[in-house]
């Protein structure tokens, strides 16, 4: 019984322990998740999305503006959520580009 008890209470803290470290990554600032935002928009620049899909590029780049105003109002998990949709917005900038026939 005495064993049975002490798996219960380390399965608890485990789970406790998960959660924690859940919501403490959360909590945190998206210094990662905005680096690889921008990094997606300087692809799809460099691959001439410009000239190609202007409006996604543009769309992109918004979603990164309002991530960094969300950074500085110190709401991070909004700032997470639009760098990751400025980044997806950018993949798929760079995607269409890369589809693109070639200008002449």
């Amino acid at each position: 019984m005495f064993r049975v008890a002490n798996w219960r209470v380390l399965g608890a803290c485990a789970w406790l322990s998960a959660t924690a470290a859940i919501v403490g990554a959360c909590a945190s600032a998206p210094v990662q998740t905005m680096s690889d935002a921008r990094q997606a928009i300087s692809a799809a620049e460099a691959a001439g999305a410009a000239a190609v899909v202007p409006d996604q590029l543009s769309a992109a780049r918004g979603e990164l503006k309002r991530a960094e105003e969300s950074l500085r109002a110190g709401d991070y998990r909004t700032a997470r959520r639009e760098a990751e949709a400025a980044r997806a917005q950018a993949a798929r900038a760079l995607a269409a580009t890369q589809a693109a026939p070639p200008a002449h």
